[in-house]
């Protein structure tokens, strides 16, 4: 499953020294990954799991395995969109091309300027709040234009077609007092997937602030969350000078610096990380001898169609899955274990997936 993350902000936020440490970042990816075509304008970031190198340690058999490793973690692609600034509705700078890329994520990142570089000039940037506002507008207006557009349906319309109309007008009266959408319904989520709205996108927010800040990293995300009218669990307070760093030093020069931070991971990890909760994101399992796998299904997933995302015809083909949870697994010590006390459940196409499931699934030819 595929998810991109688009990251947006006005001129000289720090939105490109970001994007660069998520392109050095995918290089050292690259050897795990070598199937995996990426496009210039995406980095990709791997999903922070503590499961899964328990998981290989477990698993895997011989030393010589273990060291490949053959650990794949769930991944977000982060999307550089073209530099934004007020009018981009209207065609100023790259407002279209800032559009037409943006309408194609899966949620939107927002970077804030909140570092005091005087040495950076601000070129439109004022202060975290109002940069949000300038860009939520552009999207708002961008919205209202695709909105104005659409035809009340004529004769005798479905039900259906007379649903979404409704819920086109209700969108229009949104927009129209300055809100971004806020999709509850099953009508609201579908019209705003077919239009390619652009306020009805999940958010996240990466403050970006000096390294000395960093320390008071849960201060600024309360301030902000107050600021921004916004969950705590949307924001991520970052340097994107430190992660550029960062993104430059072996593995394990990365943990001393980050030791000398006071940092546990990485901003970049936790971005993805943000991302991945924000869009209501879980992964299962899959352990074998000699590759452990996390899998992105969305929350509320079946077996049948987490089988899927492996690939198109194990949905097909499904028979059954047999899961046990990463709890479990561990404390009994893997399948065989698991099989002989009778922990591992054998569970049919329509099984709600839970996080952390280890699966085998049972696909049929």
């Amino acid at each position: 499953m595929s998810l991109q993350i688009g990251i947006v902000g006005l001129p000289n936020v720090g939105k490109s020294t970001l994007f660069n440490a998520l392109l050095k970042k995918q290089v050292a990816l690259a050897a795990n990954y070598p199937f995996a075509t990426i496009e210039p304008n995406v980095g990709v970031v791997e999903v922070p799991d503590e499961r899964l190198p328990e998981l290989a340690d477990l698993t895997m058999k011989t030393d010589k395995l273990k060291a490949l490793p053959p650990i794949k973690y769930a991944l977000v692609e982060f999307v550089d969109i073209a530099g934004l600034v007020a009018g981009a509705s209207k065609g100023e700078g790259l407002g279209n091309k800032f559009l037409a890329n943006i309408r194609q994520t899966d949620a939107i990142c927002h970077v804030l300027r909140n570092f005091s570089d005087a040495n950076v000039l601000r070129e439109g940037s004022v202060d975290p709040e109002q940069d949000l506002a300038v860009i939520r507008t552009e999207l708002q207006l961008a919205d209202l234009e695709t909105l104005q557009k659409q035809h009340q349906p004529k004769g005798a319309a479905s039900k259906d077609e007379k649903a979404k109309w409704d819920t086109i007008q209700e969108f229009l009266v949104q927009i129209e007092k300055g809100q971004s959408l806020n999709c509850q319904s099953e009508i609201e989520k579908l019209v705003a997937k077919e239009l390619c709205l652009l306020t009805a996108k999940s958010e996240i927010f990466a403050i970006n602030v000096d390294e000395k800040d960093l320390m008071k990293a849960d201060e600024i995300t309360a301030l902000f969350a107050t600021k921004l009218k916004v969950k705590k669990a949307q924001i991520v307070v970052i340097s994107a000078k430190i992660e550029s760093e960062l993104a430059t030093l072996a593995e394990e020069d990365q943990k001393m610096y980050m030791d000398e931070l006071g940092l546990k991971q990485s901003g970049l990890s936790r971005l993805a990380f943000v991302a991945y909760e924000t869009l209501g994101l879980q992964s299962f399992l899959t352990a074998g001898e000699i590759e452990v796998k996390a899998w992105t299904i969305k929350k509320g997933m079946t077996a049948q169609e987490a089988a899927g995302v492996i690939h198109t015809d194990f949905s097909k083909k499904f028979i059954s899955a047999r899961v046990v949870s990463f709890t479990e697994f561990m404390n009994l010590g893997g399948w065989s274990a698991c099989k002989e006390v009778g922990k591992v459940r054998q569970e049919g196409r329509d099984y709600l997936m839970q996080d952390g499931d280890i699966v085998e699934f049972m696909i049929g030819k």
